[in-house]
């Protein structure tokens, strides 16, 4: 059963992406323009955004895209603010904007430590903080947040590993808080995908990687997209507070990064 706050399915439905311009994040938006969502591309890379965003709009989707430092509380309200008068609802945030942070911890500076926290972690609270108002007025939400199979635990990633792990955390709380005002909260945990950043490591070191994922090969965005469309669509109303592995059978495995 739908009413007038609840769309029936994903055209239509106003998204924001944050880290949309490259990699995961833009895989995210093509699956959402596809579903005939309008979007909201946030990120810091102003020419990786503006090529995003011609991207998709030649492929006739609604988007818009706006340079925004996902740390910054400011930056970010001003961002919702503007998406939520161009479309008059915000019905998705997909908090996909992170950075890596490989260091051992005796080696790990406390600015290090921050650094990662904020923008993996912090900024997911900044983020759910600004359109929450628009989806509890309007009794519909769709909040995915990005983990990482990481939390779990990997030699030299204390910092990222800690931050994906507050976002498990985080999302779970989101998920009890929010249940009864028709908004859903939940993680995809990605394991290896391929990313510009993958690209960048030596041949031997992706095919060592490979080696420790069960299916034995390499995530794509794509695959991490079709979890957030489904977490964004009606197929998972009933869905609130879960962690969903898309790694290829690598969060079974004890194998570190």
């Amino acid at each position: 059963m739908t009413d007038q706050a609840t769309p029936a399915g994903l055209a239509g439905l106003s998204a924001i992406v944050t880290g949309g311009a490259k990699g995961i994040g833009l895989g995210i938006a093509r699956s959402l323009a596809e579903a005939g969502c309008r979007l909201a591309l946030w990120d810091i890379d102003g020419d990786a955004l503006e090529a995003a965003a011609e991207e998709l709009r030649a492929g006739g989707a609604d988007v818009s895209a706006r340079r925004v430092s996902v740390t910054s509380m400011e930056e970010v309200q001003a961002a919702a603010a503007e998406f939520l008068a161009r479309n008059g609802r915000i019905d998705v945030l997909v908090n996909n904007a992170g950075i890596g942070g490989d260091k051992l911890v005796t080696k790990m500076a406390l600015d290090f430590w921050q650094r990662v926290i904020q923008t993996n972690l912090t900024s997911q609270f900044i983020c759910c903080k600004a359109v929450l108002p628009a989806m509890l007025e309007q009794k519909f939400g769709r909040i995915v947040n990005l983990s990482s199979r990481a939390w779990l635990g990997n030699r030299g990633q204390a910092s990222y590993s800690a931050s994906k792990g507050g976002v498990v955390s985080f999302t779970r709380s989101l998920a009890l808080e929010f249940a009864r005002s028709g908004i859903t909260a939940n993680a995809i945990a990605p394991g290896i995908v391929e990313t510009p950043l993958f690209g960048t490591l030596a041949p031997e070191v992706r095919q060592d990687l490979q080696r420790t994922v069960p299916m034995q090969r390499i995530g794509q965005a794509e695959d991490v997209a079709n979890a957030v469309r489904f977490f964004a669509s009606p197929a998972s109303g009933y869905v609130t507070g879960q962690v969903l592995y898309v790694c290829g059978g690598r969060s079974l495995s004890s194998a570190s990064v």
